[in-house]
Parts: C-alpha cells; structure tokens; sequence
C-alpha cells in the first residue's frame, strides 16, 4: 500500500501570504486614518459654524434690547456725550447700552442693564499669528464711563470682517454709523440693525455671514 505523500507550504507561498496579510493591514490602518481624519475635520467645521451661530444670536439678541435714557444724575454727567447711556455706532464697531445682562451669581449687585461693545482687534493670544478676532466688552455698571471699564472676551475667533448698518426709518435707507451723542439722534435708535460677518470657510474662502435685529426700544426712555 503506498503511504500519501505530505506536502507543506514552499517559501514562495509564505512570502506571498505575508505580502498580501501586510497589505490588508495597510489597507485597513489607511481606512481607519482617513475615518478618524474625516472626524476630526466634520468636528472642526461643526465647532466653527457653531461659534458663528453663538455670536451672531448673542449680538442680535443684546442690540435688540438696546436702550437709551434720559434718567440720568445731570449735575454728575454736565454733558450729553458723557451721559451713561448712548448707541454709538459705526461701521465697523458698535458700543451701546442694553437690558439683555445676565447675572451669573445671585447676589451680584447688578441689573439687567450693561455696556456692551463689539470691535474687531488683532488676537493677543500666543501663536495667532496676527489673527483678528471679534472682541465683546461687558460693563454692568452703568455709573462708569462707556468706553472703559468692564471685561473684554473673545466672541468668535478668526474674523476677517464685521460691518454693522442702521436701519434710518424715516429716511428709507441703511446709515453707516448712528450717534445718540448727537443732537438730532439723541431720542432715537434705528429700528434696525443689520450684522455682517465675514470669516473663512472650510475651503479658505472668505464667505459673508448676514442677520438682522429689530430694536425694540428704539425712542428715548423719558425722565418722569
């Protein structure tokens, strides 16, 4: 009886099962890269647009509650343009008074009423690189001058632009800048407030961002 001959692998064999076993791997180690890649970028891009989300809400909901007042200590603030509160806009900044503060500590002896200010200013913060990011000053305290005071904060990275434009209700048409300090807009403020964002999308490309607010106090809060 003949005994079946036994035959194993040959060297070749092995070294092209290594070969192909080495380039699955390869394969699959590249899949998982690029998956974890694709995270990161979807996660990057969804952080940004929610940042930009954030702070337009924010600045059409405090410019919405802006206000002005004539209940004012007159002997303590002897001219109009040092009164403490006043809508002082321009294209490419705004400072203004706003009931839309929020307290973060019960017994904080503050109101809802503050100094808000939105500028755009070149970035302090290590390795920007001369970035430009949109600024927000609060001051709660209503006493203090409005162009000092308070805490400045970072309210979206990255900005390429900002542009604000007052809706003039009787004239028809957007204002570039709109003064309260000024005698024949010392009562009113425009009905509107139109916010433009500009900032770099995902490709680089510089994409304008555009909301509108309705001020709702939009005439002088008189003294009784």
């Amino acid at each position: 009886m003949r005994r079946a001959s036994r035959r194993g692998f040959t060297l070749l064999e092995i070294m092209i099962a290594v070969a192909i076993t080495a380039l699955m791997g390869a394969m699959v180690s590249m899949a998982f890269q690029t998956g974890f890649h694709a995270k990161e970028v979807v996660e990057t891009e969804a952080d940004h647009y929610r940042m930009l989300r954030a702070a337009m809400n924010r600045m059409a909901r405090e410019i919405g509650s802006a206000y002005v007042s004539d209940r004012y200590d007159s002997s303590r603030f002897r001219d109009q343009n040092d009164r403490p509160t006043n809508f002082i806009g321009e294209s490419d900044s705004l400072t203004f008074t706003t009931f839309a503060h929020q307290r973060l500590y019960t017994d904080a002896k503050e109101s809802d009423q503050a100094v808000v200010e939105y500028s755009l200013q070149t970035s302090t913060e290590r390795g920007a690189n001369g970035r430009m990011d949109l600024m927000r000053r609060e001051n709660p305290n209503i006493g203090d001058r409005m162009d000092r005071g308070g805490t400045t904060d970072v309210l979206f990275e990255g900005a390429k632009k900002v542009e604000f434009e007052y809706w003039d209700s009787e004239r028809k048409e957007w204002e570039d800048e709109w003064d309260t300090r000024r005698t024949e807009k010392k009562s009113i403020l425009p009905t509107r407030v139109r916010i433009t964002l500009v900032a770099l999308d995902e490709t680089g490309k510089e994409v304008r961002y555009t909301t509108q607010t309705r001020v709702m106090l939009n005439t002088e809060l008189p003294r009784f």
